[in-house]
């Protein structure tokens, strides 16, 4: 089942259940992935619709994070506990990621195929890795990842 799907059932869900936190999150969800729709129709690039929906949710996460990080400095736990109950609705519609370990090896297996031998090599590494496993993978942990492997 399309992950949009998923989405929209757990919308429907989560209205005849009173779910009011979920029902909030899925319709922000929506609105996002509606926006990117937009994007993407006025690019003329059309893309595989799950890549584009896991790219949507990915961004969504990286910006509730950095939402909770400054909520908690300022003292403002209440909205830091909204934001981490959005990720949490967020991420049940995320393919499971991958862990550090297969990181690791998806890595290796990469540098070993482009023969990447220093950090001037990131970008073909980096661009190989976000073409095969963008939607399982955080991008900004697999940069770190692949610096410290080309390091």
């Amino acid at each position: 089942m399309p992950i949009r799907a998923d989405i929209k059932a757990a919308q429907i869900a989560a209205m005849k259940a009173g779910d009011t936190p979920t029902r909030d999150a899925t319709r922000l969800i929506e609105a996002a992935i509606k926006n990117r729709d937009i994007e993407a129709r006025t690019s003329g690039t059309p893309a595989d619709d799950d890549a584009l929906v896991v790219e949507v949710l990915q961004k969504m996460i990286k910006q509730r994070r950095e939402s909770i990080t400054l909520y908690e400095q300022a003292g403002r736990t209440e909205l830091a506990d909204k934001e981490k109950a959005e990720v949490a609705v967020i991420e049940r519609f995320l393919p499971a990621q991958l862990s550090e370990d297969e990181t690791r090896a998806l890595i290796e297996g990469i540098k070993a195929e482009v023969g990447a031998s220093g950090i001037k090599d990131m970008g073909k590494v980096m661009a190989l890795l976000k073409e095969r496993h963008a939607s399982s993978l955080d991008m900004g942990k697999a940069s770190g990842l692949v610096k410290a492997a080309l390091a």
